[in-house]
């Protein structure tokens, strides 16, 4: 995700000109990963977001609001106790990098003047907003970090993290900047080169202006870097302006770029709204992703029911064969009525068949009147079977047809209300536990242990199982 360096001071360029003396409401937590807060500035109320997810971290203004649990969380409740009523006083950000301290002042609970900074470390998956009190020590933070570097935890001081690159707001001519990056072992790839020389420029920043100043990217003509320098050197002095707009570049990556232009939306409600579209994307395909899960498996059980019935129905296409043994066993009864031992063998005329000889097995540790009882007894319930198992495959068939339905269904819905209708449906008609095989044993267990009326204790390391009087 391109919310660099670039784009982070841009932003802060904005708020600074918009936030600064604006007095805190209200401060939320819609879920582990984001904190929003309630600004009142000059008539104006905004909604400042501070998200710190892995993928979709920012800072900006927002228009959205989001639902909150009933019960605010710690961070949630620490904040509110420090900084609500507070005003902001300044929002600095640390050169390029994406750094932003919020500084509040006003009055404490004991009416003494106060002041608390707010860090957003916008960093990937190491994002943190962390409080630090005037004294330059962390109160508490969104989440609490321990490295071979840093521990972001209550009472430690707080430090920056370490930079081992330079900022390109230090450099005084072009001179310096191609000094820098000629230190890089290769040029095959500008943006590589540049993003790998100087604090928070990506790869994705550099590559739209490489596009718009029509200059390859492997190219090391010192005339194409010089373009690239003054393009960089004139959108620093547009920060915070209107003159840099937000260019969505898929649904998953945005940059910004200086336009001639003004925009007539600040930059802060642009992002905003990249990342809402992006966040309702997100939780849809989410959401689809876990009900496909849930269907497939299903589908799958659905499909493996459905091959157990014609496995059992192509044992029915045997029944007619033990009844025509049982007959002429029957029918020849009186040859093997003095036999002293069953053979394993019989050979018989087959009267159904122009008394063709058939042979016929039978089990020596039974009688031949009790293989005659076998014979019939297994075509009678396979002839049962045939009727009970031929009913159930209409039913896993049209069970079948119908969670097709439901997965071509959800391939077209374009709303998670449609997918949540689809769910409600499918749940209705179709029987899903929706446990895990764990929780699944467990509750068969607890079950069989109330079916059989019995105590379960452990003894030595052993479940040792007791029926109740």
């Amino acid at each position: 995700m391109a919310f660099d360096g670039i784009i982070t001071k841009s932003v802060v360029s904005e708020l600074n000109n918009i936030l600064v003396g604006a007095r805190v409401n209200k401060i939320f937590e819609p879920n582990k990963s984001e904190i929003m807060i309630s600004l009142y500035n000059n008539g104006e109320n905004y909604l400042l977001d501070l998200n710190i997810h892995a993928e979709n971290y920012r800072i900006c203004l927002s228009k959205y609001s989001k639902p909150n649990p009933i019960n605010a969380m710690n961070y949630c409740m620490l904040l509110r106790k420090y900084l609500t009523g507070f005003k902001i006083t300044s929002i600095k950000s640390y050169d390029l990098e994406r750094i932003i301290k919020i500084q509040f002042e006003g009055n404490n609970e004991i009416r003494d003047k106060a002041s608390y900074t707010l860090v957003i470390e916008l960093m990937g998956r190491r994002s943190n907003i962390v409080l630090i009190n005037s004294k330059g020590f962390i109160i508490d933070s969104l989440k609490h970090i321990i490295t071979s570097t840093r521990e972001i935890l209550p009472a430690r001081p707080y430090e920056y993290p370490t930079l081992f690159k330079t900022s390109f707001l230090d450099l005084n001519s072009f001179d310096e900047f191609y000094e820098l990056i000629s230190k890089q072992n290769s040029f095959d790839n500008i943006s590589k080169v540049i993003s790998d020389t100087f604090i928070g420029i990506s790869n994705v920043f550099i590559d739209n202006i490489l596009s718009l100043l029509d200059i390859s990217s492997v190219s090391n003509d010192i005339n194409d870097l010089k373009e690239v320098y003054d393009y960089l050197t004139n959108y620093f002095n547009f920060l915070g302006t209107k003159n840099i707009t937000l260019k969505e570049l898929s649904k998953k990556d945005f940059t910004t770029e200086f336009s001639e232009i003004e925009s007539t939306e600040t930059l802060n409600y642009l992002i905003d709204d990249f990342y809402h579209k992006k966040e309702i994307s997100d939780n849809f395909n989410n959401q689809k992703n876990n009900l496909l899960k849930m269907i497939l498996g299903s589908l799958k059980k659905c499909s493996k029911k459905l091959e157990n019935i014609n496995k059992k129905l192509s044992e029915c296409d045997n029944m007619d064969k033990y009844r025509l043994y049982g007959e002429l066993l029957t029918a020849n009864l009186y040859k093997y009525t003095n036999l002293y031992e069953t053979p394993e063998e019989v050979e018989l005329q087959n009267y159904y068949d122009n008394n063709n000889l058939i042979k016929i097995k039978l089990d020596t540790t039974k009688t031949v009147n009790k293989n005659v009882e076998r014979f019939f007894k297994k075509y009678n319930k396979l002839k049962n079977t045939l009727v009970v198992v031929t009913n159930q495959k209409k039913e896993a068939e049209l069970e079948l047809k119908y969670i097709e339905s439901i997965i071509f269904s959800i391939n077209l819905a374009e709303s998670i209300e449609e997918l949540n209708e689809i769910q409600n449906e499918f749940l209705e008609n179709v029987d899903v536990k929706k446990v895990n095989y764990k929780n699944l044993n467990t509750n068969k267990q607890k079950k069989d242990d109330e079916k059989f009326n019995l105590n379960k204790y452990n003894i030595n390391g052993y479940d040792v199982y007791v029926r109740k009087k």
